[in-house]
């Protein structure tokens, strides 16, 4: 006798969920994991970890996946593992190993060449990147075999601290900006010291103003409830906690909540997170005067609005 799996249905739920996303499954396969998890009906990421890497990876549900962006453009923190001695094809462990040597290198010397990569500094995509190149992705060029160019992109590391070196392994953190590839640090750190190295392990730990130490595992999200689970959701706004407040009531919420410009007296130009009726609203800019939405919250702030206005 066959028993049938109860299929629940999709629902609307917004917020956003700071998972610990394990080694080894994809970004993509623990959003989709995530999102059935929820049932939700929208779910998107807020930047790429690599299959090897584990730590905090944001999940937006709902309408948070609107202000995504706020963390796509958002610092990065990491700790990272090293491994000196052995270049692999793709700069990680997931690679072939291409290159063994020797290591006779001590923390001195490591201490020495990372100054070197501190600061603004230029670097080469790996070919094993999910950039695109005339539509495809560069890892699909990589694994037919395809050389294609890649141009150095300006990236910044804010601060590179040694925690732990023991022959041939050094553990590093690492805070940087949106679009630094660790593992290319690595590569590069085993190039300036001659003896090669690729990417060990990758831990994000956070990223904008969110730290791992809030975040959950799927293991424990799928042993409890729903009504805990979806306890655990930060609001939607929680995205855009950096941006300067502005309330707004009355006709002027509602007007906001319809996408109309509003006049403003401040003075200078800003992007502020816009509360209507106490509400959640959305983002906008406030230019020449003028208070223009940016990106709206469906639904709910509008009505709150609405309701203040009649009572």
């Amino acid at each position: 006798m066959t028993v049938k799996q109860e299929i629940r249905p999709r629902r609307r739920i917004d917020g956003v969920l700071l998972l610990d996303k394990p080694s080894g499954l994809s970004s993509n396969a623990a959003l989709q994991r995530a999102k059935r998890l929820y049932r939700a009906e929208k779910a998107g990421h807020t930047g790429t970890l690599d299959p090897l890497a584990s730590g905090l990876l944001p999940i937006c549900l709902g309408e948070a996946t609107k202000f995504a962006q706020a963390l796509l453009d958002a610092d990065k923190a990491y700790v990272a593992s090293v491994r000196f001695g052995t270049t692999t094809a793709t700069g990680d462990a997931d690679g072939d190993v291409l290159v063994t040597r020797s290591v006779e290198i001590t923390q001195v010397d490591i201490e020495a060449v990372l100054p070197r990569f501190i600061g603004r500094i230029a670097q080469v995509p790996p070919r094993h990147a999910a950039l695109k190149h005339e539509g495809r992705k560069y890892y699909e060029y990589a694994r037919r075999g395809i050389e294609i160019p890649r141009s150095a992109r300006p990236v910044e590391i804010h601060a590179i601290d040694v925690l732990s070196w023991q022959t041939p392994d050094l553990e590093i953190s690492i805070r940087c900006s949106k679009g630094t590839y660790v593992r290319v640090l690595a590569e590069d750190l085993g190039a300036a010291l001659g003896c090669g190295a690729h990417l060990a392990a990758l831990r994000r730990t956070a990223t904008g103003g969110f730290v791992l130490a809030d975040a959950h595992a799927f293991e424990t999200l799928e042993a409890v409830s729903d009504a805990r689970r979806d306890a655990v959701l930060l609001p939607v706004d929680a995205l855009v906690a950096a941006l300067p407040r502005l309330d707004l009531e009355g006709a002027d919420a509602i007007r906001f909540g319809q996408g109309q410009a509003l006049a403003r007296t401040q003075s200078g130009d800003a992007v502020v997170r816009v509360y209507a009726g106490g509400a959640f609203a959305g983002i906008a800019v406030v230019a020449g005067g003028l208070l223009r939405a940016r990106r709206l919250m469906t639904g709910t702030p509008c009505a709150r609005a609405v309701e203040t206005v009649e009572s």
